[in-house]
């Protein structure tokens, strides 16, 4: 049996809450595209008054813009606001164990600016001048007449604070257990700072402008050097008390299999991971470490490939199973830093089981697709959640 909740997002006429209040207007005007001054107070709540206020503020910091006038009924056709595009930006980091991705969204999450940079080392000495020098080009790219910058998200490989997960292996950081990554980078950016999991925020862009556009619950598997998950459920973003939930790399699929660097042995991501990919071709004598190679490698119809294609597809398929008892997602969506046509393979060679709660007769979707948001997803994702807390207030469930 289900119990159906609405979502209303609704404002305060309360003056300690102006900053919900303003956000609940750059929601709706996100939301419905463009609104006049009558339709906006209806949608929130506030009053005319109220709703004057916020939107001359909003118009004299540049966040919206006055389009024409359209009529509605009797009287004098009403201004309609739309959100500015170029009313501010966000900058999303990526710090991967062996490259720093730069990405810079406008005030509507669209991407405008992206690089890769690649690093001999994850140390923090190594990482921040390279960041600062990224986002330095990344703001010059807008020229003198810059938006102002909201602040900048920041994704990393977790687990974050973790002594249970004893190694430090080529899909981790080195060097970050006893710094704060926050302060580290609002101090170098001199902007505030949002620090996320790389899969949580790998997630967040497959939800803004990849295959879960229309989803509200579902399981990103998200291949890093590593594998994470980013999991979102009715909307929500689930973390974890300490920042680490859907660490599925370390999630042990072979008792007493291969030895990972967590100190575990048989975990997934020993298996099935762009790491185990590239750790089974050198034994091979073949190189892999970039997705370039995988790619090259698949095109050519590599039969070393195609062999560790069938046997990651095995451990990947009993975890997504897993996934499904657990979290009853829409779907669980794969993407990443893994090429397209080879995640499509991934998926084709998958046997999954079918006593799980997602085999139904009213599926939407497959229950395994390939994400659409590309290689720079966790990037783009630490961006566009900069620009989202900016118009997503809190939200109040109704029956």
């Amino acid at each position: 049996m289900h119990r159906k909740t609405a979502l209303r997002i609704i404002g305060s006429n309360a003056e300690r809450t102006r900053l919900h209040n303003r956000k609940v207007v750059l929601g709706h005007l996100r939301s419905h595209g463009k609104l006049g001054r009558a339709e906006l107070a209806r949608l929130t709540g506030l009053s005319t008054q109220a709703m004057s206020n916020i939107i001359a503020e909003l118009e004299s910091e540049g966040l919206i813009l006055a389009g024409e006038r359209q009529a509605k009924g009797r009287g004098l056709p009403a201004v309609q606001y739309t959100l500015n595009p170029d009313g501010a930006v966000g900058l999303g980091i990526e710090v991967r164990p062996s490259a720093i991705l730069c990405a810079l969204v406008n005030f509507l999450g669209d991407t405008i600016y992206s690089k890769r940079i690649h690093i001999e080392s994850s140390e923090p000495d190594v990482v921040l001048p390279v960041v600062k020098a990224a986002c330095d080009e990344a703001l010059a790219s807008l020229g003198t007449k810059a938006p102002p910058v909201l602040g900048a998200g920041v994704v990393m490989p977790g687990p974050f604070g973790r002594v249970g997960l004893t190694g430090a292996g080529k899909a981790e950081l080195v060097g970050w257990d006893d710094k704060d990554p926050q302060t580290l980078f609002e101090d170098l950016l001199q902007v505030p700072v949002r620090v996320e999991n790389d899969a949580t925020a790998a997630a967040i862009a497959e939800q803004t402008t990849g295959s879960a556009t229309e989803l509200h619950s579902f399981c990103f598997v998200y291949f890093g050097t590593g594998l994470g998950l980013g999991i979102i459920s009715n909307g929500e973003i689930i973390r974890g008390a300490f920042g680490n939930a859907g660490e599925l790399g370390h999630v042990v699929v072979e008792r007493g299999g291969r030895l990972c660097s967590c100190g575990n042995r048989g975990c997934l991501e020993t298996y099935t991971s762009r790491l185990a990919a590239s750790d089974f071709l050198q034994k091979r004598g073949k190189s892999a470490d970039s997705q370039k190679d995988l790619s090259d490698l698949l095109a050519a119809g590599d039969a070393d490939l195609e062999e560790w294609i069938c046997e990651a597809a095995g451990p990947l398929a009993q975890a997504i199973s897993t996934l499904e008892n657990l979290f009853d997602p829409e779907a669980v969506i794969l993407g990443g830093a893994m090429p397209p046509e080879l995640l499509e393979r991934l998926i084709t060679k998958m046997d999954l089981i079918d006593a799980t709660v997602s085999v139904r007769d009213d599926r939407k979707l497959p229950r395994v697709v390939r994400g659409a948001s590309g290689w720079m997803t966790a990037a783009l994702g630490a961006a566009a959640l900069i620009i989202h807390d900016t118009y997503i207030p809190s939200i109040s469930k109704v029956a």
